[in-house]
C-alpha cells in the first residue's frame, strides 16, 4: 500500500512565509549596509581605510571560500548518494514506511540538498570570517629567529601557522563527518542501506561511499597526530607545573603520537581495500577501528601514564629539570624577562640615617598625592561647573618646569553627561560638545590646608589664587585646550558640530566674570553630514530623527563619534590590546592622549600562559582603568605607542618595539605602511612616555616565580615571592597596585621616572625584593633589588600594621578619624635608601559631608623594618626631622631602639613606677602579652579586640605620666611589633 504525500502548505501561507523572511533579510542587509557605510566614513576621517578594507576583504573571502567549500563537499556527498541509490528495492514494511519520504525529495532533491548544503556553508562560513586574525597572521607571518628545543623549529610555525592549520584540521573533520552522516542517512532513505530484509544490509556503491569517507576521517586524524605532537610544546605539563612537554611527553607521547600516526594511514588503507576489494563487508574494517581505538588508548594513554607514574614521579626533580628550565627560557623571553638586571640590596641598616635629611635625589621628589583619592579634590576644586568631571583616577606624568623635572599628577576636565541639568538631546549632542584643560599639580606639594598646589587648567578662580593653591601663570601651557575626545566619553556621547553664521552655539567654558563663553570646532576631525544622504544614513545608525528633524544640523555640521580615545585606537587597530590606564599629555601645546598596545600570542613553545584579566586586575581595576579581556596569552610585547589628538582626534600609530615579529607580520597585513616608523616618534612624545603599567603587572607576576632559574630551585618553589594585598584593606583580596616614582635607586646614576612594585616571600609578609620598570635611552628595562631570604625588612601590609599600631600615632588616627570624618591612605612607597628600607604613606582626611573631598592631613613615615622607626608627621618635611632624630640615639645598622617609634632613652637609670603609675605600666604589660598571643594565634577578633585594649592601656598610662608630673610619651616596656600574620586594618 503506498503511503499519500505530505500534504502541500497553502498558497497563502508560502506568500506570508515568503514575505516574513524577505522582511527579515531586507532589515539585516539594511542593518550590515548602514553599519559598513557609516564605518568607512569613519575610517576615512582617521585615514585607516587600509584596515577597513583588509579586515572586510579577508573577512568575506575567508566565508565564501569556507562556506563554499563546506557547502560543496556536504551537496556533493549528498548527490552522490542519491546518485548511488539502488534501482531495485526489496519489498518489506522498513521500505515502504520510507516511501513517503522519498516521494517528498524527491521532486525536488537538488532543491533539498542545496538548502541543507547552503545552511551548513553558512554557519561554516560565519565561523571562518571570524579567524581573518589567524589568517592573516599565517599569510604575512616570518619567524622569530628562535627555534623551539625539541623540534629545531622556527618559533613562527607555531606563533603564525599553527593555529590556523589547527582551524582547517578541525573544518575538514567537520566536513567529513557531516557528509558521512548526511550520505548514510540519504543511502539509507533510498535503499542503499537496509536495516530489514533478505540479502545484504547494504549495497556496494553504499559501501564504497561510506567507507571512504571513513577512511579520509582516519587519513585527517593521522594529521591530527602530527600536528598534535607539535602542539605538545603548548600543553600544560602537571608534573612539572609549567606549560611545554615534560618527560613522560617527550619520552613517551611523542613517540607514541607517532607510531599512531603510522598506524592511522595503514588502517585508512585497510579500510578500503577490505571494504571494497578484498572481502567486500564491514567487519575486517570494524575490527582496523577498533584496532585503531585499543591502540590510542594502550600507546597514547596508558603508556605515557605508567611513565609519569613508575618512572618520572619517584624522581621528578631530576626527570623533569632539562624541562623546567626550558619553560623558564621561553618564558623569560616571551614576556621579555630575559635581559632583567637583578641585583642584592642588603637592606641591613635599621636606623634611619642622617643623609635623609640633606638628600637631594629621593626625598624630594617622593610623592604624596594620590591620583586615585586626590581625583575627588580635582572635582571639587576645579569643576567649575557642576557636569565637569575628572574621573575616578587621575593620572601620573613627569614634566619639565623652570629647568627641574618633577612628577605631576594630572587630570582633563571633562564633560560628565550625567550631571547635566538639562540632559536632553540637543543639549547633551550640540551644546555641551567637550570639555576644557589639563589640570596639573605637583605630586610631592601641598597647600597649607592639604589641597594639591594647581600649575595649570585653571579657570580663573581668584579666590584660589588668594588662597595661594593656584599658580599665578600657567606652567604646563596648553595652545588648544579643548577636549572634544575623552575617557569619561561613551558609545552614544557623539556631538554635532559645526555651525552656519557668526553664532556659535557650543558651550566652551566660564569667564572671569560669571558669563559664558561659547565656540564653534574648526577641528579636521569629524565626519560631514551636511548633505541629506549622510544625515538619513546617521538617522538610521543612531535611531534617532533629529538628524533629519532638528535645525542644530545644518550644511557645515559634522559628527564627531568613537570619542573616547581607547575605543578609537581599538578600533583602527583590532589586532593589538590595548593598556587598560590611557593617559593625557601635552604635547607640542596640544592635549594627547597616550595608549600603549601589545601584541600578542598564545602559541609560543613551552611558554607560561596567563589570562591577563587575572593579571592586570587589582585595586584600581574599573576605577579609573579599563579591565583587560579574558585573554590567555604566552606572549606578550609593548610593540606600538598609539595617541589620540583630544581636539581634531587624529590617531597615529608609532612602532615602539621595531624587532617584534607580531607586529610586522601585522604592518605587512596592511600594506606595510600601517605604522609610522620608531624613529619618527617627536622627541616632545618621547618624553611623556612611560613603562605600560599592564605589561608592567603580568612580568612583575610572573618574575615572583620566574626571577628563580635554576631548575631544581624552581621546582621546589621555596623562592616563589608574591604580590601583597592593598597594605590598608589586606583582608580585602586586592592586589597591590604598582606605583610611578620620579626618583633614584641603588645602581641608577640620575633619578628617572620609574614604575615600581614590592614583593613578599610567598606565604610571608616581610620584603622580598623591589621591582622597577622604566625606559633607559629609550628602551624598556626591568630591574630588580633582592633582599636577604631573612631580612627583618617588613613589606608593605607588615609594615603599615606596624606603623598604625604604635601607640601615639594609633591615638593621632583616632583623633583624625572622628565620627565626622575618615582617614584614609594612599600609596605607601617603598624606597631603597641608605642600605635601608625607607616608607612613606600618605594620610588623607574626608569629611563625612556630602561635598567633602580627601585632604592630605598627615605622612606616615618610617625607616629599616617599618616599626622601629616610624612617625605620624603634619608634613613630610617635618616627619623626615623626627626620623632622623629617632636615628641620632642609635649606631649605623645597629640595635633599634626599644620602643615602637620613640627614641632611645638617654637615662639608662629610670626611676621605679609607683602607684597608679605602676599599675598603669602592668596593664600595658598585660596589653602587650595578649596582643603577642593574639598574633600568634591568628585569630582576627581576638587581635583586634587585644590592640584596642592596649590602646587603652597605653592611654591610661600617659595620663598617670602628667598626674604624677613625668614627661610623657614614653612606655613602660617594648612595644610589640607586627609579626607575618595577617592582621585587621589598624
Amino acid at each position: 500500500m503506498r503511503s499519500s504525500p505530505m500534504p502541500r502548505m497553502s498558497r497563502r501561507g508560502r506568500v506570508t512565509i515568503g514575505v516574513l523572511v524577505a522582511v527579515f533579510v531586507l532589515f539585516t542587509l539594511l542593518g550590515w549596509g548602514v553599519q559598513a557605510w557609516t564605518d568607512w566614513l569613519w575610517f576615512s576621517e582617521v585615514r585607516y581605510t587600509e584596515v577597513f578594507t583588509g579586515v572586510l576583504t579577508t573577512r568575506l573571502l575567508l566565508f565564501l571560500t569556507v562556506g563554499l567549500g563546506m557547502a560543496a563537499v556536504i551537496g556533493g556527498n549528498l548527490w552522490l548518494a542519491h546518485r548511488l541509490r539502488p534501482k531495485l528495492r526489496p519489498h518489506s514494511l522498513e521500505q515502504a514506511t520510507l516511501e513517503r519520504y522519498r516521494m517528498l525529495l524527491s521532486p525536488r532533491l537538488g532543491t533539498w540538498i542545496a538548502v541543507v548544503a547552503g545552511v551548513i556553508g553558512l554557519f561554516a562560513g560565519l565561523s571562518a570570517q571570524s579567524r581573518w586574525n589567524q589568517w592573516l597572521l599565517f599569510r604575512n607571518g616570518g619567524n622569530f629567529g628562535v627555534k623551539d628545543p625539541e623540534f629545531g623549529v622556527d618559533v613562527g610555525f607555531y606563533v603564525f601557522q599553527l593555529p590556523f592549520w589547527r582551524y582547517l584540521l578541525g573544518v575538514g573533520f567537520t566536513a567529513v563527518v557531516l557528509s558521512l552522516l548526511g550520505a548514510l542517512a540519504v543511502h539509507y532513505v533510498f535503499g542503499g542501506v537496509r536495516l530489514q530484509g533478505v540479502g545484504d544490509r547494504m549495497t556496494n556503491a553504499a559501501r564504497a561511499h561510506l567507507s571512504t569517507l571513513v577512511a579520509v576521517f582516519v587519513l585527517l586524524k593521522a594529521v591530527a597526530y602530527v600536528l598534535d605532537r607539535r602542539a605538545m610544546l603548548l600543553e600544560y605539563n602537571e608534573g612539572a607545573k609549567l606549560y611545554g612537554a615534560g618527560y613522560a611527553d617527550v619520552n613517551a607521547l611523542l613517540p607514541a603520537k607517532e607510531i599512531l600516526a603510522y598506524i592511522s594511514i595503514v588502517v585508512a588503507i585497510a579500510i578500503i581495500v577490505f571494504s571494497n576489494a578484498v572481502m567486500r563487508n564491514l567487519v575486517w574494517p570494524g575490527i582496523a577501528l577498533a584496532l585503531l581505538g585499543v591502540s590510542a588508548v594502550a600507546i597514547g594513554g596508558i603508556y605515557p601514564w605508567a611513565v609519569q607514574t613508575f618512572e618520572v614521579k619517584p624522581s621528578a626533580r631530576d626527570k623533569e629539570a632539562p624541562y623546567i628550565a626550558r619553560s623558564i627560557e621561553a618564558t623569560r623571553s616571551a614576556f621579555g624577562l630575559k635581559d632583567t638586571k637583578t641585583q642584592g640590596y642588603a637592606a641591613s641598616n635599621l636606623v634611619p640615617p642622617a643623609s635623609l635629611a640633606t638628600d637631594t635625589s629621593v626625598v624630594p621628589n617622593l610623592r604624596l598625592l594620590d591620583p586615585q583619592l586626590v581625583s575627588e579634590t580635582y572635582t571639587q576644586l576645579q569643576q567649575v561647573r557642576g557636569f565637569y568631571d575628572f574621573g575616578p583616577k587621575l593620572d601620573i606624568d613627569r614634566y619639565a618646569v623652570d629647568g627641574k623635572t618633577s612628577d605631576y599628577v594630572v587630570g582633563v576636565r571633562e564633560i560628565n553627561y550625567d550631571e547635566l541639568s538639562q540632559n536632553n538631546w540637543i543639549n547633551k549632542h550640540t551644546v555641551y560638545t567637550h570639555g576644557y584643560g589639563l589640570v596639573g599639580a605637583p605630586a610631592n606639594q601641598v597647600c597649607g590646608n592639604g589641597v594639591p598646589y594647581f600649575v595649570s587648567g585653571s579657570l580663573g578662580d581668584e579666590a584660589k589664587e588668594a588662597a595661594g593653591c593656584t599658580s599665578p601663570t600657567d606652567q604646563i601651557p596648553t595652545e588648544q585646550p579643548r577636549i572634544y575626545y575623552g575617557e569619561r566619553m561613551g558609545p552614544d556621547d557623539y556631538a554635532i558640530v559645526g555651525q552656519t553664521g557668526d553664532r556659535n552655539v557650543e558651550f566652551d567654558r566660564p569667564t572671569s566674570t560669571g558669563g559664558e563663553q561659547y565656540y564653534t570646532y574648526t577641528g579636521e576631525g569629524g565626519v560631514k553630514i551636511g548633505s541629506f544622504t549622510r544625515r538619513l544614513l546617521y538617522a538610521i545608525k543612531e535611531q534617532e530623527s533629529n538628524f533629519l528633524l532638528s535645525e542644530s544640523v545644518n550644511d557645515k555640521s559634522k559628527l564627531l563619534y568613537v570619542r573616547n580615545p581607547r575605543d578609537r585606537v581599538e578600533k583602527v587597530a583590532p589586532f593589538l590590546t590595548l593598556d587598560g590606564d590611557p593617559y593625557p599629555a601635552v604635547v607640542k601645546g596640544r592635549v594627547q592622549w597616550i595608549i600603549d598596545g601589545y601584541t600578542t600570542a598564545a602559541t609560543y613553545p613551552y611558554a607560561e600562559r596567563v589570562n591577563l584579566q587575572q593579571e592586570t586586575t587589582d585595586e584600581l581595576t574599573n576605577r579609573g582603568t579599563f579591565q583587560l579581556a579574558r585573554e590567555n596569552v604566552n606572549y606578550m610585547r609593548n610593540s606600538v605607542k598609539a595617541t589620540v589628538d583630544a581636539y581634531d582626534g587624529t590617531v597615529r600609530l608609532y612602532e615602539f618595539d621595531d624587532s617584534d615579529p607580531v607586529l610586522k607580520a601585522w604592518n605587512k597585513a596592511f600594506g606595510g605602511d600601517l605604522l609610522l616608523p620608531k624613529a619618527d616618534i617627536p622627541a616632545e612624545l618621547t618624553e611623556h612616555f612611560r613603562y605600560p603599567a599592564d605589561m608592567f603587572k603580568v612580568q612583575r607576576n610572573l618574575l615572583t616565580k620566574f626571577h628563580v632559574t635554576d631548575p631544581g630551585d624552581f621546582y621546589s618553589g621555596q623562592d616563589f615571592w608574591q604580590v601583597p594585598n592593598v597594605p590598608d584593606a589586606p583582608d580585602s583580596g586586592q592586589k597591590q597596585p604598582p606605583y610611578y616614582l620620579f626618583t633614584e635607586f641603588p645602581g641608577q646614576q640620575d633619578p628617572r621616572f620609574q614604575l615600581t612594585s614590592a614583593v613578599t616571600p610567598n606565604g610571608r609578609q616581610n620584603l622580598a625584593a623591589l621591582i622597577s620598570g622604566s625606559y633607559v635611552d629609550g628602551q624598556p628595562t626591568l630591574e630588580v633589588w633582592e633582599l636577604p631570604d631573612q631580612t627583618r625588612v617588613g613589606g608593605p601590609v607588615q609594615v603599615h600594621q606596624q606603623m598604625t599600631n604604635i601607640g601615639d600615632i594609633r591615638q593621632q588616627l583616632n583623633l583624625l578619624s572622628s565620627n565626622q570624618a575618615q582617614v584614609q591612605y594612599g600609596n605607601l612607597l617603598s624606597l631603597p635608601f641608605g642600605n635601608g628600607m625607607l616608607y612613606v604613606e600618605p594620610v588623607y582626611v574626608k569629611s563625612n559631608n556630602q561635598t567633602a573631598f580627601p585632604l592630605l592631613q598627615r605622612v606616615l613615615v618610617s625607616y629599616g623594618d617599618g616599626g622601629s622607626y616610624a612617625v605620624l608627621a603634619k608634613n613630610l618635611s617635618d616627619g623626615i626631622k623626627q626620623l632622623v632624630e629617632q636615628g641620632k640615639g642609635a649606631p649605623q645598622g645597629g640595635t633599634p631602639p626599644p620602643t615602637g617609634g620613640n627614641p632611645p632613652p638617654t637615662n639608662t637609670e629610670a626611676p621605679p613606677l609607683t602607684g597608679e603609675l605602676a599599675a598603669a605600666a602592668d596593664r600595658v604589660e598585660q596589653a602587650i602579652t595578649e596582643v603577642k598571643a593574639a598574633q600568634t594565634s591568628g585569630d582576627f577578633e581576638r587581635y583586634g579586640q587585644a590592640l584596642k585594649t592596649l590602646d587603652e592601656a597605653m592611654t591610661a598610662f600617659q595620663q598617670a605620666q602628667q598626674a604624677a608630673g613625668r614627661p610623657a610619651g614614653g612606655s613602660p616596656s617594648a612595644s610589640p611589633s607586627a609579626s607575618p600574620a595577617p592582621s585587621p586594618n589598624g
